[in-house]
């Protein structure tokens, strides 16, 4: 279902920044195991420069349970557990560590679907003081 790579366009928000859309590529590779490695990278469409990215590994924990592992290098990593009905996947935080220097992360919650070729996500999050709110939304098509 996932597998493959993905490209789109998404809009973020957050209280504490101003509203910005960004482009986007996310790869999802079999390992050969019950899990996906996952790489993920997000760009201005204005300027072209970088402006975020993630890697970790999608995991099947049993019958209708997901499990994510993702590192983020602005100094945080985020483990999140959650369902998926084949088609929705609905996850939320357990655990978000971060650095000594990395801005405050209390929660996330991510739901991806699934529409053949289109690849739908949200994610809320809560960060420094302001609690779980609408973050990013975007849509990605598969690629090849």
């Amino acid at each position: 279902m996932l597998a493959g790579t993905w490209q789109g366009r998404g809009r973020g928000q957050y209280p504490t920044v101003a509203p910005f859309d960004y482009e986007e590529e996310a790869t999802f590779s079999p390992t050969g195991k019950a899990t996906l490695a996952y790489q993920q990278r997000t760009w201005s469409p204005a300027h072209g420069r970088p402006l975020h990215s993630e890697a970790g590994y999608w995991r099947l924990a049993g019958p209708g349970r997901v499990e994510l592992v993702v590192a983020h290098p602005t100094g945080l990593v985020e483990v999140a557990e959650g369902s998926f009905d084949g088609r929705l996947m609905q996850l939320r935080s357990l655990l978000v560590g971060r650095t000594p220097t990395a801005k405050q992360v209390s929660g996330t919650q991510r739901q991806l679907w699934v529409e053949g070729d289109v690849l739908g996500y949200r994610l809320s999050m809560a960060a420094v003081g302001v609690g779980l709110r609408p973050h990013l939304e975007a849509e990605l098509r598969r690629l090849g």
